[in-house]
């Protein structure tokens, strides 16, 4: 019994925290609180980058389909905007063919180049793409004179 009665005076003479405990505890739960409050803002900002990005490959994917799906597939410069703010610019360039062989073939290699760029902030960002694809001679030639 003696043992709980000095158990008991040990608490009664323990008042509590003192001042600078609770100043110490509340200056690490501000200072975790502003940590978790940064990494939190951070993941917002990253996911909105990625959201940007994605948007972009969507949209020069989108334009490179439909510029490879067009009737006639012409050389040339090309420009225009999407709805959302993104604006495109696509340029068609044949490639020279040197060689006498492939002077003969029945088609002609076309260069494409895609470029999708949009505003983030202050800064200008782009996605770009790129692709060869193959025409009739004879149509390109028909069409260019």
């Amino acid at each position: 019994m003696n043992l709980y009665r000095q158990h008991l005076k040990l608490i009664a003479r323990s008042n509590g925290f003192t001042l600078i405990e609770t100043l110490v505890a509340m200056m690490i739960l501000s200072i975790s609180l502003v940590v978790v409050m940064q990494l939190f803002s951070g993941g917002l900002r990253s996911n909105k980058i990625s959201n940007d990005y994605l948007y972009g490959i969507f949209h020069a994917r989108e334009k490179m389909e439909e510029l490879l799906l067009s009737e006639e597939l012409l050389p040339g410069s090309f420009s225009g905007e999407f709805d959302d703010g993104y604006q495109w610019q696509a340029a068609i360039d044949f490639i020279a063919e040197e060689d006498e062989a492939s002077q003969k073939m029945p088609v002609s290699t076309l260069s494409i180049q895609l470029d999708v760029s949009w505003r983030m902030g202050s800064r200008e960002k782009h996605c770009n793409l790129s692709t060869t694809a193959l025409t009739d001679k004879k149509e390109t030639e028909e069409n260019t004179e």
